[in-house]
């Protein structure tokens, strides 16, 4: 018999023993006395799924914490981002040590920036556009970028390439950096990022 059951089994022991015990030292109606037992049972069951899951509300509070601010969730390597409010999936990062915040999309197949995100973070552009590119609003021209450094959470890439557009106010993080993953995916309403 291992410890955590035996350990289960003196909890609920000793509960029952202490409602028995409170509830016989009465002289109640039996209907008053079966409530109080039922009372005093799910106050027992509440403490024993509390002492039982105390490992895990850390993390159902870093979740419910997600939820609420739609700020990913870090577990070891892992990053966890929840789905935002449009359905898409939003994450801060770091583009050369400046903060930047990207729609994840896996039908970019680069990383796109804005000319002015270039300019803040001190990518490296070609001198002038070089290649039309198809995105889901139509063509557009951009130039060649090279990042130093682009970190989501603990993940980081060095010498990453990306595109500059001039006139695009959105940052999108494109499939040359998650196929770089390990893993990544959708799991219900959370992106799954795995280094």
């Amino acid at each position: 018999m291992t410890n955590d059951l035996m350990f289960g089994g003196v909890y609920i022991l000793m509960a029952m023993m202490l409602v028995v015990g409170a509830l016989i030292t009465r002289r109640e109606p039996a209907a008053k006395l079966l409530t109080m037992a039922l009372a005093w049972i799910a106050i027992f069951a509440a403490g024993f799924v509390l002492f039982t899951f105390r490992d895990d509300f850390g993390w159902v509070l870093q979740r419910l914490r997600a939820e609420a601010t739609g700020e990913p969730v870090a577990q070891g390597q892992e990053i966890r981002i929840p789905m935002a409010i449009d359905g898409h999936f939003w994450i801060s990062g770091e583009l050369n040590g400046v903060p930047v915040k990207f729609l994840v999309d896996s039908g970019a197949t680069m990383t796109t920036i804005g000319r002015d995100t270039a300019e803040q973070a001190r990518v490296q552009v070609s001198a002038r556009p070089d290649q039309i590119v198809r995105t889901g609003n139509g063509l557009i021209r951009v130039s060649s970028g090279r990042a130093e450094r682009l970190a989501i959470g603990p993940i980081e890439r060095r010498d990453i390439g990306m595109h500059v557009a001039d006139n695009a106010e959105l940052n999108v993080l494109g499939m040359n950096f998650l196929s770089s993953l390990r893993r990544w995916g959708v799991e219900g309403r959370w992106l799954v990022l795995v280094p």
